[in-house]
């Protein structure tokens, strides 16, 4: 029965070639610029704690994503008017975006949505969820509800919680705790009257601190459910401190948070602690990108365009925080590209391509998918 109910509600693997033609239809006939979506922190409601975190180090963090097609707004009670922003619309007064914005008891959904996608980006927890597309084609489905309300009830419980509060052994940072208490309250704003059907995969990376002999430290703690993915990149030795590992129920298959599967956050996620310095690099993802870019192919490109963005810099330049979140928007986008590059390429070689030969399918060239990525930089705050 659980095989079934995954099967149902799981990624479906189409003919390749009629997937490729008729994906490359939608793209050409959408009428959506090819630019991807950029942003850096994403939205707070007014009045919201500018600073939720006592913690000495902060993110300095961008977005990008590319919906593989048209995002839908989201349905009644959470409805918000479509824009050129996605689930966002475009203004300059901050009170006619909130009274737009979707909301969830009467709250603005924390987070940006792109295609099934949602990211979350703040001074000290960022997170990256793949809501499941297939739920599209059920009615009352709706996937980019579940990845959305998840990483916003995160956002709410990790402010609630001082993001960790000031815990000098690191061990106020529950991401987990977080999650599975998002889960809940996701459950009970989709359930009756206001029932809607989706899955989600889930990845945070909260920035926190330890104190030793008076001093203090970075450290990242990371919480993982499914094939989401956290990397920490540092680009002064160009290598890869960590990366997390993907979780499957079977090919194409990840473990998820939503209707019918039988995965929990207490159950299923998984907990990391990554110690860290100033200026490594922390990326939210989903798998848009490691479904068409290897490992080593992201931290490259991530320091790449992070030297192409320093070479752009006056020397001379003081960098403000906010430089340093469009520095990481502009490597977000980077990557971004370099995933739909492979993506709508139907004759490249990707590591979806790998896995899917290995399962013994005829599969060739990219997956075109949703692709969204946060890109941050550990920094230590100043004064």
């Amino acid at each position: 029965m659980l095989a079934l109910q995954l099967k149902h509600q799981c990624r479906c693997l189409s003919p390749r070639i009629l997937y490729i033609t008729l994906a490359h239809r939608r793209l050409r006939h959408d009428g959506r610029s090819r630019d991807p979506q950029v942003g850096l922190a994403t939205p707070l409601p007014d009045g919201a704690p500018k600073r939720a975190s006592p913690s000495p180090y902060y993110f300095a963090a961008g977005y990008a994503g590319w919906a593989k097609r048209l995002t839908r707004p989201f349905p009644p009670p959470f409805f918000s008017p479509p824009s050129g922003s996605f689930s966002d619309p475009l203004s300059t007064h901050n009170r006619s975006q909130d009274r737009r914005r979707p909301k969830v008891n009467g709250e603005i959904i924390r987070g940006v949505t792109v295609g099934d996608d949602a990211v979350l980006v703040s001074d000290n927890l960022i997170g990256a969820n793949d809501g499941v597309g297939a739920w599209a084609q059920r009615e009352k489905g709706c996937a980019p509800l579940w990845s959305r309300l998840i990483l916003h009830f995160c956002a709410l419980a990790a402010e609630k919680d001082g993001h960790g509060g000031e815990d000098s052994d690191g061990e106020g940072a529950q991401l987990v705790r977080y999650m599975g208490d998002a889960y809940k309250q996701t459950k009970e704003a989709l359930s009756d009257p206001n029932e809607w059907l989706g899955t989600t995969t889930s990845s945070l990376a909260l920035l926190h601190y330890l104190k030793e002999d008076g001093k203090t430290r970075p450290v990242v703690f990371v919480a993982q459910l499914g094939d989401s993915s956290v990397m920490v990149i540092r680009p002064s030795e160009k290598t890869i401190l960590f990366e997390t590992e993907e979780q499957w129920h079977y090919f194409d298959c990840p473990r998820q948070l939503g209707t019918n599967s039988p995965d929990t956050p207490e159950e299923n996620a998984v907990l990391s602690k990554v110690d860290v310095e100033e200026d490594d690099i922390v990326l939210a993802m989903t798998d848009g990108v490691t479904d068409n870019l290897w490992e080593e192919e992201i931290s490259e490109t991530a320091i790449n365009a992070l030297h192409e963005w320093q070479n752009k810099m006056d020397k001379d330049d003081n960098v403000s925080e906010e430089l340093l979140a469009e520095g990481m928007r502009f490597v977000a986008q980077e990557i971004v590209l370099a995933a739909r590059k492979i993506a709508e390429d139907p004759f490249a070689g990707s590591p979806f391509m790998e896995r899917a030969v290995e399962e013994g399918l005829a599969i060739e060239g990219g997956k075109l998918d949703d692709i969204s990525v946060v890109a941050a930089m550990c920094k230590k705050r100043q004064g």
